[in-house]
């Protein structure tokens, strides 16, 4: 467990290593807006993030888990683009992807196809068919998440998120509150995030490189 700082923003990283140094990122940030609670953005990705962790900690892997709270996701994917900018050129291709966990709580898992990795977005579909998981694919629109850094930085990345037609009346707003969250859509986004990490595990590290 580290606390990564980066000037003014600090990452919480807890790091599980498998075989091989190879790296599957599992993230979430820890921050929210001035309005509301954060209950859906995104407490709910924190406990997604935490009971992952607390799956997978003692089970034997090929690759190295690196799970990350980030900070200051709500100003400008700050912690997120603080982490990628310090990842070099050469060890690019030792991340093998990174899966983002941003507001569950609202409805089935769905994946943001403009935040999102086409490779990896196209598997998480297949693999919640495959899992009997309600899913769909669904971009939010004039909005970004942590993925978009490790997009950037040429890292497959998905934002897997549980939102509804209601998201733009609740996330940063006052209504953002616990008893908007719908534990099932949740205990949903962390089954079809724990079934990726799993099938990431066993693939080989460029699988769904683009």
């Amino acid at each position: 467990i580290s606390l990564d700082q980066h000037g003014h923003v600090d990452n919480l990283v807890v790091v599980k290593k498998g075989k091989s140094a190879e790296k599957i990122v599992i993230g979430a940030h820890y921050d929210k807006t001035a309005s509301g609670c954060g209950a859906i953005d995104n407490w709910t990705g924190q406990v997604a993030l935490t009971h992952l962790y607390r799956t997978l900690r003692d089970v034997p892997l090929n690759k190295t888990l690196v799970f990350v709270a980030f900070g200051r996701e709500e100003k400008g994917l700050i912690g997120s683009r603080a982490m990628t900018r310090n990842i070099d050129d050469d060890e690019v291709a030792g991340y093998c992807a990174m899966i983002n966990i941003d507001s569950l709580g609202l409805g089935p898992p769905q994946v943001a196809d403009n935040m999102s990795s086409k490779k990896l977005a196209r598997f998480a579909g297949e693999l919640a068919k495959e899992m009997e998981i309600p899913f769909a694919h669904a971009s939010i629109g004039r909005a970004n998440s942590d993925s978009s850094s490790f997009v950037a930085k040429k890292i497959p990345a998905v934002t897997i998120h549980g939102l509804n037609n209601d998201w733009h009346a609740i996330l940063h707003s006052r209504y953002d509150q616990a008893d908007k969250v719908n534990a099932a859509s949740v205990y949903l986004g962390y089954r079809l995030a724990l079934g990726m990490i799993v099938r990431l595990d066993a693939a080989a590290c460029d699988a769904y490189r683009q």
